[in-house]
């Protein structure tokens, strides 16, 4: 603070630029996913086919992210053995690709609010399955609030005009998939000291998620695509979404690493208000008072969820600072044992 409780300039400035890497962040995150429905739902674009749209992604990412660690090193690679690549890396690969796929083609079956909706039942599967893996310890309160966004999301899944059991059951799965890659990356990586940011991420997944893709590519959609003689590949459309995708990957590293992956949770937030607004009155789907009521209550859940996981992360780190203060001072005083030793030492020699 300066002279009569203004602001300094540097922490103007630091404001500035946190409220623009999340308005970055939504912005790209908002655009991503409008820009898959309006590809794949078949009344806008009319171009249902995910998993090649998936592996468009991915092949582009990849690319990039070579491009970035190997030729313009602008990004230092993390050392990894194969073992440990295969391990760790490979099967996060495998639930990523699954978890993209299914969730790509909810967007032909769902509309954007409902798929946001659904999106709110994340934090159950990743503590279910924290749970399950025994990287969470079980909590009554902890379940009680998830049970409680899971009754506000089975509200607004009532309240769906458009409900369609099947895109019910992908967009399900995508969250399953991806809530199992999250606690996985925790337990295969992050736990053996291996920390990858998006780009780095990139780098070594998106090539094995492009192999896992290939498989069901070429039995459910290359044949599709092959006996399709009107298919001309649309690069301005395919090559600006490719590159929304990979630009938000980016974001993600610059809100997280310049701000916290709190910020980016509160973020989420606003961008699926924002999205359900835009759905409403852009795409015109149909939101009902139940649809919303129904999302509130998850919300509410969601939001004391990331709540207690604020304050469980300030205790920890409250309980660090006493245990480095009380290791300082052991330190101390053992200094000063030895140092008050050396001299009776030297007393008793004279």
């Amino acid at each position: 603070m300066g002279k009569g409780g203004t602001l300094s300039d540097s922490v103007i400035k630091k404001i500035i630029l946190s409220y623009s890497y999340v308005a970055i962040w939504i912005f790209l995150s908002f655009t991503v996913i409008v820009y898959n429905k309006y590809i794949l739902d078949k009344k806008l674009y009319n171009w249902p086919y995910p998993i090649t749209l998936t592996m468009i992604h991915m092949s582009f990412c990849s690319t990039l992210a070579i491009l970035l660690i190997k030729v313009f090193k602008l990004v230092e690679p993390v050392s990894m053995s194969r073992e440990t690549y295969l391990r760790s890396v490979v099967p996060i690969g495998a639930l990523y690709s699954l978890s993209l796929w299914l969730s790509n083609s909810a967007y032909i079956y769902l509309s954007v609010s409902f798929i946001q909706m659904l999106k709110a039942l994340m934090p159950v599967a990743v503590y279910s399955i924290g749970v399950l893996l025994k990287k969470e310890s079980f909590k009554s309160d902890t379940m009680t609030n998830m049970l409680s966004i899971s009754f506000g999301v089975a509200i607004a899944a009532y309240g769906e005009a458009r409900f369609d059991v099947f895109g019910v059951f992908l967009q399900l799965g995508a969250v399953a998939f991806e809530a199992t890659r999250l606690v996985l990356i925790q337990i295969l990586l992050t736990s053996k000291g291996i920390n990858l940011n998006p780009i780095t991420s990139l780098y070594y997944v998106a090539p094995c998620c492009l192999a896992f893709l290939f498989i069901p590519w070429i039995y459910v959609e290359f044949p599709v695509l092959r006996d399709t003689s009107s298919f001309r590949f649309d690069y301005v459309i395919f090559g600006t979404n490719s590159l929304c995708a990979f630009a938000l990957n980016l974001a993600v590293f610059l809100l997280v690493g310049k701000t916290s992956a709190l910020t980016m949770n509160v973020a989420g937030v606003v961008k699926d208000w924002l999205l359900i607004a835009f759905s409403w009155s852009v795409i015109k789907d149909t939101v009902t008072p139940v649809n919303l009521f129904g999302y509130g209550v998850a919300f509410l859940g969601v939001a004391y969820y990331n709540h207690a996981k604020l304050k469980g992360l300030k205790a920890k780190e409250a309980q660090k600072k006493v245990q480095q203060g009380d290791e300082e001072g052991g330190r101390l005083l053992e200094v000063r044992k030895g140092g008050d030793g050396d001299g009776k030492k030297n007393e008793s020699a004279n």
